[in-house]
């Protein structure tokens, strides 16, 4: 039996804004960067071999003294910023730290120092009797992560998400009941923008699970709670945003009802589309496209998995039915893609209104192989390449996915194992 050390297992999925670089994070605290090749020449379709580019040592677990609380060193989530130069930068977070690193590329080396010999030892100053000018040599390529501001001492609350703004001068920071507004240039303060904290604890009825920023309205941000709302807020009204713009959430279907509505109804992600019109929310059964300038209803309401509906009670002593999946855009906001049990991960094409359900695994992914639909059948008789729902493995999950930002490339990440997919190429 392969055992799976638990630092291993991958917690977030992110392409960079040009889609050449993609990060990992672990519950191991490290960061790996995954680069792709150029490409050549004389093999000109060739492309996708992803090599690793640099990998850190992002979080330590840390102690707080004040709590006697263990703060996990576990990556929730990392964020690109927008390259302006030969650099990268990234935001990544734990539950209580967010820390921006700079990652970047030396090939050349200042030789010929005064004071110092090649070896960097101070040179004895009554034995240099000539100036020498510093000159840059070649060096082999190396690249160095180091961390450039720390945003701490502020959530009280685990960090469930973070999003950078369309002015790139700000990002927020979001826990279970406040979102923090930070500018990426000082780490002392940050403004307080939503605190849903009831004075009373014990009047507590809902959580926020997700928040991000509008693509390109540096104003405006939505945030998604436990009951299976989300709140569009608008920064330009006031300086603490407790009273949304709008408000989209869908009444339950009263003969629905049971148990565990209230479980699988809480938002595990939003996202807004690259364009920045509509909205995809993920529960734990369904899929969901928001038109933001419609509140009423959802234009679309996709099924994840819903043979798990009589699942439910099973689910819920194994702790799955709160597994937190989320869900991504393809480039063009066309198709939306989703994880699922076993390995399965569901893509939704909103055109053709046509799904599909692939799976991830070492057996089936062979380079260059061309992945089968898989279907899941319910009771009766199964066909040959049929999967039976009570054959599922509930170990197997997928939770973070990732889409390239113009092409059809995706990142899985299966547990521990992380599958490059692409389209079909010639």
């Amino acid at each position: 039996i392969q055992m799976i050390k638990n630092a291993d297992i991958i917690s977030t999925v992110e392409f960079n804004s040009t889609g050449e670089l993609l990060a990992t994070g672990d519950k191991g605290g490290r960061v790996v960067v995954f680069q792709r090749e150029q490409e050549s020449k004389n093999q000109p379709h060739r492309r996708g071999e992803n090599n690793v580019y640099s990998t850190f040592q992002r979080h330590e677990p840390e102690f707080d003294y004040f709590k006697s609380l263990e703060i996990e060193e576990k990556i929730n989530k990392i964020r690109w910023l927008p390259q302006q130069n030969a650099a990268y930068f990234l935001l990544s977070t734990n539950d209580k730290t967010v820390k921006l690193w700079k990652i970047s590329e030396r090939d050349k080396r200042p030789e010929g120092y005064n004071l110092k010999d090649e070896e960097g030892r101070i040179r004895d100053p009554t034995t240099i009797t000539t100036l020498r000018v510093p000159v840059l040599r070649p060096m082999d390529l190396m690249v160095e992560a180091t961390p450039r501001r720390i945003f701490s001492n502020v959530h009280t609350y685990h960090i469930n998400s973070i999003s950078v703004n369309s002015d790139y001068e700000t990002y927020m920071s979001t826990d279970d009941l406040r979102i923090n507004l930070w500018n990426l240039e000082i780490t002392n303060r940050s403004f307080n923008i939503v605190d849903i904290k009831p004075a009373n604890m014990e009047e507590l009825t809902e959580v926020i699970t997700a928040a991000e920023f509008h693509p390109n309205q540096c104003n405006t941000f939505v945030y998604s709670s436990s009951k299976g709302s989300i709140r569009l807020c608008d920064m330009r009204t006031s300086a603490l945003c407790d009273n949304h713009s709008k408000l989209f959430e869908e009444p339950e279907d009263p003969s629905n009802r049971s148990f565990f509505s209230e479980i699988i109804s809480s938002i595990s992600d939003v996202k807004f589309s690259h364009s920045g019109r509509y909205l995809m929310t993920r529960d734990y059964l369904t899929v969901k496209v928001w038109d933001i300038n419609m509140e009423s209803k959802p234009l679309e309401t996709y099924q994840v998995h819903d043979y798990l509906r009589s699942k439910l009670c099973s689910l819920y002593e194994n702790d799955c039915i709160f597994d937190k999946f989320e869900c991504v855009w393809n480039g063009t906001d066309s198709v939306l893609m989703t994880g699922s049990y076993n390995n399965f991960f569901r893509m939704f094409d909103l055109n053709t209104k046509r799904d599909v359900t692939l799976e991830a695994s070492r057996e089936n992914s062979k380079p260059r192989a061309i992945l089968k639909p898989r279907k899941v059948c319910v009771g009766g008789k199964r066909r040959k390449d049929e999967i039976s729902v009570d054959s599922l493995d509930f170990s197997k999950k997928i939770l973070h996915t990732a889409w390239h930002p113009n092409e059809n490339i995706i990142a899985v990440a299966a547990t521990n194992n992380l599958y490059i997919f692409q389209d079909k190429v010639n």
